[in-house]
């Protein structure tokens, strides 16, 4: 692809290894153009690699003028990109076609590089830390706290006090809100043998790490690994149907399958236990980047799995008004085979 034109701050880092919140990327046969505001353009000159910085106090004015100037006749944009106010500016009175090609950057960045493996299992081995420091500070002082003040805890030791970026939002989940896959933090709080929930994950050097664990609430021996004994027999059956179902997938995950087949490992066990309608969202999603890429491990994606992708198995199990338990990590394809990262 010789012509193309970006806005989204990640599909801009991936080609130059730096961005910000206001900017726009231009790739054409032979340049390439960092535009941005004042705010930004020392750090861009000094860390935007193989592009010229160009100020701007209009990002598409100035964008339009080298469309222009370079006669481009046919240029590539993700519609997910742009406003649609934006794209009506940047393509008006302008000789230019504009081509749509849905997520272009995105299935770029499908298969990754062995530096950015290397830099999601550094994501990875940090969000395991901050998991480690939750759980010792859920030992000594869980007891009684809210989902609210856990939440707020999840950030800060996730993040290891503000050293690292999260990569979303922590989820931390007890009993009946824990049915909710993307539940908020609630006023409720913490007992002993509950269920806990927590879903969250770190930024190194920009590529996110992604990991859920669901814990038997014990303030001697709490701990997010993944052998739980729950006090409570349902809390443990569906623990361990959970448990079953993403431990076949990614032990039986092959390069060459399609991503429809690595859904069906984790599914397949969830309905032969009559749970099948409470499994109510995909396997798993590629991680990079952006919390959410591509390959989707979903039951309809004819995508076949190459080695270097790297993406979550998340099964889940949601009872409404019950409780849910959802177990994940992000692995990577190598050898043909899915190693956790």
């Amino acid at each position: 692809m010789k012509n193309f034109i970006l806005q989204n701050e990640n599909a801009i880092y991936f080609e130059c290894k730096f961005s910000c919140d206001n900017v726009i990327f231009l790739n054409l046969e032979k340049d390439r153009f960092f535009i941005t505001d004042a705010r930004y353009t020392t750090e861009a000159k000094e860390y935007a690699k193989k592009c010229e910085v160009i100020e701007s106090s209009n990002l598409i004015d100035t964008a339009k003028e080298i469309l222009k100037k370079n006669k481009i006749k046919k240029i590539t944009f993700d519609p997910n990109d742009f406003s649609f106010a934006s794209y009506t500016k940047l393509t008006e009175n302008l000789k230019t076609e504009f081509i749509a090609k849905e997520n272009f950057s995105k299935l770029k960045r499908i298969i990754k590089s062995d530096k950015e493996i290397t830099l999601l299992k550094k994501a990875a081995v940090a969000g395991r830390e901050g998991f480690k420091e939750l759980a010792k500070y859920i030992r000594k002082n869980g007891f009684n706290q809210t989902e609210q003040f856990l939440y707020f805890k999840a950030f800060e030791k996730m993040s290891q006090t503000g050293k690292l970026d999260i990569s979303f939002e922590p989820i931390v989940a007890i009993n009946e809100n824990a049915a909710k896959p993307h539940a908020l933090p609630t006023s409720k709080k913490l007992k002993l043998h509950d269920l806990l929930l927590v879903d969250a994950g770190i930024k190194y050097k920009r590529y996110c790490s992604d990991r859920t664990c669901t814990s038997h609430v014990d303030f001697e021996n709490f701990n997010f690994k993944r052998e739980q004994k729950f006090k409570n027999e349902k809390h443990q059956k569906v623990y361990d149907i959970v448990l079953k179902a993403q431990l076949n997938a990614i032990e039986k995950a092959r390069s060459g399958m399609k991503a429809s087949e690595v859904d069906k490992l984790t599914r397949d066990i969830i309905e032969k236990a009559g749970f099948g309608k409470y499994f109510i969202h995909s396997t798993g999603h590629g991680v990079g980047l952006d919390i959410h890429e591509f390959p989707t491990i979903n039951s309809k994606s004819d995508v076949i799995i190459e080695d270097n992708m790297v993406f979550t198995i998340e099964p889940g199990i949601y009872l409404p008004d019950e409780f849910g338990v959802r177990i994940e990590d992000t692995v990577v394809m190598q050898n043909g085979k899915a190693v956790i990262l």
